[in-house]
């Protein structure tokens, strides 16, 4: 028997070249450039991943801050240092201001800082409030007085988050309801005055009650409120007005409490004022 050679099986390509071997050094170079920008975008696509999952560190300090100052609050009014409680929220509401200024500056905005700021604002300016007056006096009623707590607490919540939803949607130059931080100044400023005058509120004080549960609904009612947000430092002032300033700061030093209560007791009428002149006055005139 004839011995046949042995047939060697036929190597072929597949028809799917990742690289076509026909191809010329400039497209060669050509490939390679796309491969390398690829490359470059999958790297710049994982720097961005990081850099989204990571936050900015100054104003978001301020905004950590405050939220310790309104926790120490409520520690203070648990232990009866009511007067510490007062200054802590209102030394919250000094550091919120600072926060969205120093990102602006720094150029330091994100997502991330305004969800915090907003959680923060909800501790700082609707839980401290309403737990250190109830501490202070709402417990004296009972029922009632946790309910008109908790009324404060919600309207507070319901506030935030309207405030939230607003943004870039209302004139600048006004707030729709009384902002949160006027509403806990109003709340605190009761026990700064009753400090500061020595029982200017009688225990279960039926005005705590009343303030409490005119600082929350002021926070929803659909009134609005001028924000201050286009008031001018720059601009001239008559020599009359400079006295006037002057005095302010005086009575500031004397009766800090007073002025204080007194300011944000009328910021808070102020609203009301406005709209009852606009739809009975007006149409008097």
């Amino acid at each position: 028997m004839e011995n046949k050679p042995i047939e060697e099986p036929e190597i072929t390509q597949p028809e799917n070249n990742l690289v076509d071997e026909n191809l010329d050094d400039a497209e060669c170079e050509e490939l390679i450039k796309e491969c390398e920008k690829l490359a470059q975008t999958k790297q710049l696509t994982k720097r961005q991943l990081i850099r989204q999952n990571s936050i900015y560190l100054l104003p978001n300090s301020f905004t950590i801050a405050a939220l310790f100052s309104a926790f120490y609050a409520i520690t203070q009014s648990m232990h009866g240092r009511f007067e510490s409680a007062a200054i802590a929220v209102c030394l919250s509401m000094i550091l919120d201001g600072c926060d969205g200024r120093v990102a602006r500056l720094t150029n330091s905005q994100s997502a991330f800082g305004e969800q915090l700021d907003s959680l923060a604002d909800m501790v700082s300016f609707g839980v401290a409030p309403a737990l250190i007056v109830y501490n202070w006096q709402l417990y004296n009623f009972g029922k009632l007085g946790y309910c008109v707590a908790f009324i404060y607490c919600a309207c507070a919540a319901l506030r935030l988050a309207l405030f939230n939803t607003l943004i870039g949607k209302v004139d600048k130059k006004w707030f729709i309801g009384v902002p949160s931080p006027s509403a806990a100044a109003l709340m605190v400023g009761m026990i700064w005055l009753d400090r500061s005058f020595d029982g200017v509120f009688d225990e279960a004080s039926v005005w705590v009650l009343l303030l409490t549960l005119f600082a929350g609904l002021s926070m929803v009612v659909q009134i609005p409120f001028w924000s201050f947000k286009e008031f001018n430092l720059r601009r001239r002032v008559s020599f009359a007005g400079m006295i006037g300033l002057m005095l302010l700061f005086v009575f500031l030093i004397l009766q800090p409490a007073l002025v204080l209560f007194v300011f944000f007791l009328g910021y808070s009428l102020s609203g009301y004022v406005m709209w009852a002149w606009k739809k009975y006055g007006a149409n008097a005139a």
